[in-house]
């Protein structure tokens, strides 16, 4: 029997990875996507802390002005290649680059990606050249005026998925992850860039036994992760709800100052009539804010509005993710316009991989990059017209 909230419990490998391919081969491929309406900071300033206003259902600085999230993916640099870990160690100044041209894009919020291999070296051994490296990355965007959205216990790469994490039990696995939000929380509490804490990309709860903490692999990349492997007879609204007020009393026990959220699958898109899982009040009780991630096709934004508004459960909605991966530029800011018109969403972050329009303008007879550019060049405008 079907879970009623947000995807079928009995979704087979087959279809779960069809509805990967949907909703996560735009990560794959190589695009670039920036930002509109920046924070109303000096450079180089502390940025104002990122609170929820009183009503709930909005972004404020700490000073009570509003604040709009609106950034870019940030995993990688297409002409160094890897996630940003592979390179922050001896290709810094590519990351500092990049940041800046971020920022003078219009961007206020850069979405990081960290993987759990690369922050702990056993259950519960830091790994404290990298957590070093977090905090330089703290200082670059507090130094260039952004704010970040730090998502981690990434196993994107499986050559960095220690063994000994694959093989942990449930319970053994669930308190490493606590210990690496405990050590990402501990190193960020101090920073004014954080904006907030994602505790898992996409993360599921299986209905039936399965083999694998991982499901489905796009381009030997694996973006989705299973809570558990066997369920049994528990509930699993409520084996997500133990889940996420672990991870979110691991990061309390460090910082009570950064808001926390988890970056959803959005079902209602495929499944008519499906419901927030996450952020059903069974689960997403500790939860500061909504994310969401949305690829509208061609032809359906009225859809994709209606799978959105479903996400309105009294708490600011941010498109984590988005992209015209299925559809026309003109219909994805369609799509952004009638949501905001709505008040249906409060922010969105797309994708951003080292390359400015000039770089794109410069490899002439790609189509690919054309695209990137004339997306990039649209994104830019919508921009600079709200900041009117």
């Amino acid at each position: 029997m079907n879970h009623p909230f947000d995807y079928p419990a009995n979704l087979t490998q087959e279809s779960t990875n069809s509805m990967l391919e949907r909703f996560f081969a735009a990560i794959l491929l190589p695009i670039l996507v920036a930002g509109l309406s920046a924070p109303s900071v000096v450079r180089g300033e502390p940025l104002p802390d990122i609170r929820i206003d009183s009503d709930g259902k909005a972004f404020v600085t700490a000073e009570g002005n509003p604040f709009r999230p609106w950034g870019v993916n940030y995993d990688h640099n297409e002409s160094t290649g890897g996630l940003i870990e592979d390179y922050w160690a001896e290709d810094w100044e590519v990351i500092e680059e990049d940041f800046q041209e971020i920022r003078d894009l219009g961007a206020n919020v850069i979405r990081i990606h960290l993987q759990v291999g690369r922050f702990l070296d056993s259950p519960r051994q830091p790994n404290k050249a990298n957590l070093e490296r977090l905090g330089d990355l703290l200082q670059l965007a507090e130094k260039t005026g952004l704010y970040l959205d730090l998502t981690g216990l990434g196993c994107y790469h499986m050559q960095d998925v220690p063994e000994w994490y694959s093989t942990l039990p449930e319970e053994k696995r669930w308190d490493a992850q606590a210990r690496f939000w405990e050590e990402i929380a501990n190193t960020c509490r101090e920073s004014s860039a954080v904006f907030c804490y994602d505790l898992m990309n996409e993360p599921i709860v299986p209905g039936k036994p399965e083999q694998d903490w991982l499901a489905g692999e796009l381009g030997g990349k694996h973006f989705v992760q299973r809570l558990v492997l066997d369920p049994g007879d528990r509930d699993r609204s409520a084996i997500a709800k133990a889940w996420v007020d672990r991870m979110v009393t691991a990061i309390r026990k460090r910082d009570s100052r950064h808001l926390v959220t988890v970056g959803v699958i959005p079902w209602a898109l495929s499944f008519p009539g499906a419901k927030p899982f996450f952020y059903s009040p069974e689960v997403g009780e500790n939860l500061d804010f909504v994310s969401v991630h949305f690829y509208p096709r061609k032809g359906e934004v009225d859809k994709a509005l209606e799978a959105l508004a479903v996400y309105q459960v009294g708490k600011p909605v941010v498109v984590e993710e988005t992209f015209p991966l299925h559809c026309s530029t003109p219909e994805l800011i369609e799509f952004m316009d009638r949501a905001e018109a709505k008040d249906i969403a409060q922010g969105w972050i797309c994708f951003y991989w080292g390359k400015s329009e000039k770089e794109y303008a410069e490899e002439k007879g790609d189509l690919a990059s054309a695209l990137k550019r004339a997306w990039l060049e649209a994104f830019r405008k919508r921009g600079a017209d709200r900041d009117r």
